[in-house]
């Protein structure tokens, strides 16, 4: 029986009205469910196909973006409210169902668009996407939502904190139990601060961007962003933040690859490495997991104002080409190879400079990667830490004895930070920490070293973690 043909009598049908923005929102949330596809890499061809169909303008794609992360973001928090007001355990709604329910809880509880507009909006992007019979439930769901704001559905999701203080701030701040617990081991110190990191988690980053050393002018990135829109770096000499946002590819100095967009604890990173002290030749440096090419890229301009030559080596060789794209037109010698760095292809001692930024959970780039919160596990750790280890003890092979080696992380997970650190110190030896806190300079609360830890509330970058080890044998 069609729909049509189940409606009351006397009651004319009426088309579902489509709402390209929200249509959208909904295709990149099933593609992030359904594929394991990443926002970041899922909503800009969307929003790009839209505007050169003529649907979106500047604002639509503001709030198609708004939609969808923020329901990532929020997901742990409004998935405990819709469990309150469905007669049903979660798992058992439609992922395409809840998707929608999810959508709408964002707009009722998240922004401040009108409680009518959101569940009229809502109700009929089920109609769209779902049908009538599922957009009923929709309805039934969200008016049940909008009764009360998010403070008051917090006061009846979340269990007291003084009961179960890290399942309050999962409920609360929208994160698993176990990276609350992971996050709260690697800061230390009470309530106020692992909820001001969890508040950061989820609050919308700017746009940082690198001006590459040789190649490209904090001040050229400035002018070229007009005096509202541009702001220097907090901590870097080679960042811009973008403060109204926009796309950075528009910008010549991006599009010519003379900047690119590179988070300020990246390039604080590089940075550090780049400076740490160095007794004899410096001429040789190696980027052992370079993949995209952002650090590759700083490394390399930073390397061809000493004379020294950059290798930067990439396992994925896809991800090697991003590399060699990201490193084009640098000034100075550099060359990119698709090698694994736990078996390379390199001498021992062939390097003075070695970064090894390596594969990790991504804990510390939760605030551009919202759903990655809700795809690790506990278990991953297992895995990435024997990798880590290796990719750790072959970087301090490639050094020469004096030279340095910085190994990075984007994760404060203690598992994947000190200990790691700690136990190929133990194991391989011939090495020693030295103090990576004064080759950050003017930039505080990094911790009590020698290592360093960045953190989004305190210092307004990803939580990258350094540590930096000196061949000695």
């Amino acid at each position: 029986m069609s729909e049509q043909s189940r409606r009351r009598p006397g009651k004319p049908y009426r088309r579902p009205k489509k709402d390209p923005v929200r249509i959208l929102a909904f295709e990149a949330l099933r593609a992030v469910d359904e594929r394991d596809a990443y926002a970041n890499l899922v909503l800009p061809p969307l929003l790009k196909k839209a505007r050169e169909k003529g649907d979106f303008d500047g604002r639509d794609a503001a709030l198609a973006t708004e939609l969808v992360y923020g329901t990532l973001r929020r997901q742990g928090t409004y998935d405990a409210v819709i469990a309150a007001c469905v007669d049903r355990p979660l798992r058992e709604v439609d992922p395409p169902v809840l998707d929608v329910l999810s959508l709408g809880a964002h707009q009722l509880l998240g922004t401040r668009i009108p409680s009518h507009a959101a569940v009229s909006a809502s109700v009929e992007l089920a109609r769209v996407v779902l049908g009538d019979g599922r957009a009923k439930f929709v309805n039934a769901v969200l008016r049940k939502i909008a009764a009360d704001d998010l403070d008051g559905w917090l006061e009846k999701v979340a269990p007291p904190y003084d009961e179960d203080p890290e399942d309050h701030l999962s409920v609360v701040h929208s994160h698993p139990r176990w990276v609350v617990s992971a996050l709260w081991d690697a800061l230390g110190g009470g309530r106020a601060g692992i909820e001001d990191l969890l508040e950061a988690d989820n609050e919308r980053p700017e746009v940082t961007l690198v001006a590459r050393p040789g190649r490209a002018t904090t001040d050229e990135l400035l002018d070229a962003l007009g005096e509202e829109s541009g702001l220097p770096g907090r901590w870097s000499p080679y960042a811009v933040r973008m403060a109204e946002g926009g796309e950075p590819g528009a910008l010549a100095p991006v599009a010519e690859g003379r900047a690119g967009v590179q988070d300020e604890g990246s390039q604080l990173v590089a940075i550090a490495l780049a400076n740490a002290p160095l007794e004899g030749r410096d001429e040789r440096w190696l980027d052992g997991c370079a993949g995209p090419g952002g650090k590759a890229a700083l490394l390399g301009a930073l390397a061809a104002r000493r004379g020294a030559a950059l290798l930067a080596s990439e396992k994925q060789p896809h991800r090697a080409g991003l590399v060699a794209k990201a490193l084009a037109g640098n000034p100075g010698p550099y060359q990119v190879i698709a090698a694994d760095g736990t078996r390379p292809p390199w001498r021992e001692g062939s390097f003075d400079r070695v970064l090894m930024d390596v594969p990790c959970s991504g804990l510390g780039a939760l605030r551009r990667r919202p759903e990655a919160r809700w795809r690790r596990r506990p278990e991953d750790l297992e895995g990435f830490g024997p990798l880590q280890r290796g990719l750790l003890t072959e970087a301090l092979r490639a050094v020469r004895v004096g030279g340095v080696v910085g190994y990075a992380t984007c994760s404060p997970h203690l598992a994947e930070t000190r200990v790691v650190v700690d136990d190929v110190l133990k194991r391989v030896g011939g090495a020693e920490l030295i103090d990576a806190r004064p080759l950050m300079p003017g930039v505080a609360g990094l911790g009590e070293g020698p290592d360093v830890q960045l953190w989004p509330h305190l210092h307004g970058t990803d939580a990258m973690y350094l540590a930096l080890l000196r061949r000695t044998a």
